[in-house]
């Protein structure tokens, strides 16, 4: 991918979801979005793997972009993962996106019959699958890695590019490693660039990429940003915690340009308010309405 502004939509995988959510993913892939993402939570029965449905998807779409938002990687070893995510760029020419996590709801993950990391445990794992990931990607020669998690011994890399890595990190240490090793950063949900979550963090980031000699510039923020689109505006677009509701076609238009050139945002996953299923109209303004007019606002300015 280059360096566009990218613009999407995120959905739950429910089983009884799938046929709206691939025609809102194919409604999204003909109206020009860049991304669709899913969740992976795969201890809940109702839900599809994730990485079957972004197959799938992706096999009925043309351009979009897929991605797990993000990956549950406890329950995913990550050489399997390599082979999953260089099959899927290799099937799909390119249209994928590696999302990843050190896992967050632990007794859920445990009772799949994975052992609990620590905290502090879970972050060092998550790092090391990054790179392996990247390792096993690309072609080259054999793969030998002993990392403390994760071992192999003379694996043939896929000769398929990684994809591009972009992190759920939250605490210091799981940020650090995103600027070590990522290629972008999804701050969590509602969390966008006037929030403290932001602000305190994104330091964290590009410092721990300029001290391996990587260029903070070049890890994506992309925000998981819910809200409404409303017929008219609103007097107020933000709650009295700061955190946006939505507005007018209009007032997001003003407030996403604004985030693109004031603040360094690089891609918007649009979610429903309040955790809600996905929203065909509301997509529809989303991809016919708003992202037009940002894509057309930074191009000029």
């Amino acid at each position: 991918m280059d360096r566009k502004v990218l613009f999407g939509f995120g959905a739950h995988s429910g089983i009884g979801e799938l046929t709206e959510l691939l025609r809102m993913a194919q409604e999204a892939d003909r109206d020009g979005l860049d991304l669709f993402s899913l969740s992976d939570h795969p201890y809940i029965g109702e839900r599809l793997d994730a990485y079957a449905a972004l197959g799938f998807i992706l096999g009925r779409t043309e351009r979009i972009t897929g991605f797990a938002n993000v990956t549950n990687l406890p329950t995913r070893p990550p050489a399997m993962l390599a082979r999953s995510v260089t099959s899927l760029s290799a099937l799909s020419g390119g249209r994928v996106v590696l999302g990843m996590g050190a896992g967050g709801l632990w007794e859920r993950i445990a009772a799949m019959g994975v052992p609990q990391l620590s905290p502090g445990d879970a972050v060092d794992a998550f790092e090391e699958a990054i790179t392996l990931v990247k390792l096993l990607s690309g072609g080259g020669p054999p793969v030998t890695y002993q990392g403390r998690h994760y071992q192999v011994n003379q694996i043939e890399p896929a000769p398929v590019a990684a994809p591009p890595v972009w992190t759920g990190s939250v605490g210091r240490k799981s940020l650090a490693a995103t600027g070590r090793v990522a290629d972008g950063w999804i701050p969590g949900h509602a969390a966008d660039w006037l929030s403290e979550r932001y602000r305190a963090s994104r330091p964290v980031i590009d410092e721990a990429a300029a001290a391996v000699g990587r260029d903070p510039g070049e890890i994506r923020t992309v925000f998981n940003f819910p809200g409404r689109i409303t017929e008219r505006p609103l007097p107020a677009t933000r709650d009295r915690d700061g955190r946006w509701i939505g507005g007018s076609a209009e007032q997001w238009v003003e407030e996403l340009t604004g985030a693109v050139l004031e603040h360094g945002a690089s891609g918007f996953m649009l979610f429903s308010a309040g955790h809600a299923g996905p929203d065909p109209l509301l997509l529809g303004r989303w991809a016919r309405e708003v992202v037009p007019a940002v894509r057309e606002a930074v191009a000029k300015a």
